[in-house]
């Protein structure tokens, strides 16, 4: 099987030699039976780049999108330098900032083309992304990954491998820089 771009720029081709023609049987059909996509969000480059690669699939697929933020967990109250911060405020506010992002990537980035909905969850990223595609029984999950390799790596690790380990579906892995089979 080969992916190549297609003719318009939110298109995918799959290319299929002898070998492949189980998959165009009604069983193979129901092996490429994607209706929900699930695509964590950081507002990055990066993860905008595999909101497209998403959309892409969903639109050949008829798919239903789920764009996912999660807000990091804050303690509940913690002094600063001069004064108490009430950080359930803080995250209230994280919260509403990110909605109010994820209205906008599906106005402009989306708009009518597939159904998509929003949701936001508090927690650990790669924990809370898991948990979403196991309850929205997501068929695929598309995230981004910045590549970080060393220091970096071990410090802050990687929410995409975790994913990748412990998701109930498959995950596609989008990563900063690499071959584009998407154009445009």
């Amino acid at each position: 099987m080969k992916v190549k771009p297609g003719k318009r720029t939110d298109e995918v081709v799959l290319e299929l030699g002898r070998r492949d023609e189980p998959l165009l049987t009604a069983a193979g059909a129901a092996a490429f039976a994607i209706k929900r996509i699930l695509v964590p969000l950081d507002f990055s480059e990066c993860s905008k780049k595999a909101l497209r690669y998403a959309l892409a699939l969903a639109r050949q697929h008829s798919a239903a999108l789920v764009l996912l933020y999660v807000a990091g967990t804050t303690p509940a109250y913690g002094p600063l330098d001069y004064a108490p911060v009430d950080f359930g405020n803080v995250q209230q506010e994280m919260e509403a900032g990110a909605a109010k992002q994820l209205a906008k990537m599906i106005e402009d980035e989306i708009g009518d083309a597939v159904p998509a909905e929003a949701i936001i969850r508090a927690g650990m990223a790669s924990t809370e992304i898991v948990e979403a595609a196991r309850e929205l029984t997501a068929d695929l999950i598309v995230i981004s990954t910045h590549g970080r390799s060393g220091l970096k790596h071990v410090l802050l690790g990687s929410v995409a491998e975790q994913v990748v380990r412990h998701a109930p579906c498959p995950v596609l892995v989008v990563r900063e820089r690499e071959h584009e089979f998407l154009r445009g």
